[in-house]
Order: C-alpha cells, then structure tokens, then sequence
C-alpha cells in the first residue's frame, strides 16, 4: 500500500485588507494616539486609509474608538504647540538669537494652530460672534409686502 505525503502549503502573504480588522484597526487607533495622522498610522498598519474609513462606517464600536483616538490626536496636536511656543531657541555661535529657528517654529505653531481649528472648530476655531446692540439692532425693521397681479 503507497501513501501519499502530504506536503504543508507554506504561508502565502496576506493582502493588507485581509488581516483580521480588529487587530489592523487596534494598530491605527494606536498608531493615532501617538500622534501619526491616520492616513500615516493606516499606512504604518499596512492598510489603504479608503478601507480603514469603510471599516469605520460600518462598525459602531470601531466609529467610537475612531473619533476617542481623533479626540487623543487632536489633544496631542494642542500639547506640541504649547511645547514649541514654550521651546527655547537656540544661539548662534557668535551669541546672536537664531532667526531662522525662529521663524522655523512659528511656522510649527501656525500649522498647528490652523490645523487644530479646522478639525476642533468649536473648540479651537476663531470664534465669530455676529450680535447687535439692544439700542442699535442690526435688523431695524422687516416689513412683508404683498404685490397683487
């Protein structure tokens, strides 16, 4: 009687959408808590950022854990523009103040600063206030007029 050997398939490469989405997804939240955007951490993850916002849609929990990692990420942002407001500017070697450092972190901070009052408007966008004084409105008087024809 012949046998047959069995031989085992060695392990093909798994395509990046074919991962196990809580582990793929796991990476990108964390990868976003330490402050990768997340098209960098679901690149870092090995994922198409398209798939990742799929995911997202479609899954409640993950939804949740998204906008707390985006809540983290945006904090993170604030904390680096206090730390290089704060930061101290080095000298040059012949004691004069660096300008071009200088210029280099107020880049940094105004990035940062447009960045976060475009993706926490409410709370870091400029507030407009649109409001009249009560003794000089700035809607004197509306009036309906009816044209017949």
């Amino acid at each position: 009687m012949t046998t047959k050997t069995h031989k085992t398939k060695a392990a093909k490469p798994t395509k990046p959408g074919s991962e196990d989405r809580a582990k793929v997804s796991a990476l990108v939240l964390q990868g976003m808590r330490s402050g990768l955007s997340a098209f960098k951490a679901c690149q870092q993850a090995g994922i198409s950022h398209s798939t990742f916002l799929k995911w997202v849609s479609e899954d409640e929990s993950l939804r949740d854990s998204y906008a707390h990692a985006r809540e983290d990420l945006i904090e993170r942002i604030a904390n680096d523009v206090m730390d290089l407001s704060d930061a101290d500017v080095g000298m040059l070697p012949d004691g004069k103040k660096d300008w071009a450092a200088v210029q280099k972190h107020k880049l940094q901070v105004d990035t940062r600063k447009w960045l976060l009052s475009k993706l926490a408007p409410k709370k870091y966008g400029d507030k407009i206030e649109v409001s009249g004084d009560p003794s000089n409105p700035l809607v004197q008087r509306i009036e309906r007029v009816v044209v017949k024809a």
